[in-house]
C-alpha cells in the first residue's frame, strides 16, 4: 500500500485495504440519512465488521458504537475516516499510537477527512494510507450514482491505477 515515498495511492492499495474484513467507520453519523450511515450499512450487508465510532453515541445500526480507536477490543485492520479535517490529525495519531497501520480518509468531493497535516504525519509512520476517494466507487456491482462518479474519475484521469 501507499508509503512515504509512494505519494500517490494506486488500485492495488485500494484492493488490500477492501481486502480487510474488520474496519472501523470513524464519524458515523447519529443521523441515519447521512452518507456515512449508506456506507456503514452497505459494508455491513458486504460482510464487513464494521465497528461505528462517534463519542456522541452509544449504538448505531444495532452495533456498539465506540467513543474512540483505542477503545475498541479485539482492535480492528483498519479504519476509514470520515470526520471534519480538523480531528482527522487527531484520529490518526490514535490510530498509530494503538498499532493500526491501514487508514482511508474518506473523500467523494471538496476536502473530505483529508488534511494535510494527517496525511503527512501517515507518510511519516508508514501508514499504508488511502488519501481521499469514496470506497463505493471501488465496487464492481455498486449503484448508479457510484458508478458514474467512478466514470467521472476515470475520464478526468483521477482514477487510481
Amino acid at each position: 500500500m501507499a508509503n512515504a515515498s509512494n505519494h500517490r495511492t494506486g488500485l492495488r492499495d485500494i484492493r488490500t485495504f477492501l481486502s480487510l474484513q474488520r474496519v472501523a467507520l470513524v464519524g458515523a453519523s447519529t443521523n441515519t440519512k447521512d452518507f456515512s450511515r449508506v456506507l456503514f450499512r452497505e459494508l455491513l450487508e458486504r460482510g464487513y465488521d464494521v465497528i461505528p465510532v462517534n463519542p456522541a453515541a452509544s449504538c448505531l445500526e444495532d452495533r456498539h458504537c465506540y467513543a474512540h480507536v483505542s477503545d475498541i477490543q479485539p482492535p480492528v485492520d483498519g479504519v476509514l475516516v470520515m470526520t471534519p479535517p480538523s480531528v482527522t490529525e487527531d484520529i490518526v495519531r490514535e490510530c498509530v499510537e494503538v498499532g493500526i497501520k491501514d487508514i482511508w480518509l474518506y473523500r467523494a468531493m471538496g476536502q473530505g477527512a483529508v488534511s494535510p497535516n494527517a496525511v503527512s504525519y501517515c507518510r511519516e509512520h508508514k501508514v499504508n494510507l488511502i488519501e481521499g476517494y469514496c470506497p463505493m466507487m471501488f465496487f464492481e456491482d455498486a449503484g448508479l450514482i457510484h458508478r458514474i462518479h467512478r466514470s467521472f474519475k476515470k475520464l478526468l484521469g483521477n482514477y487510481p491505477v
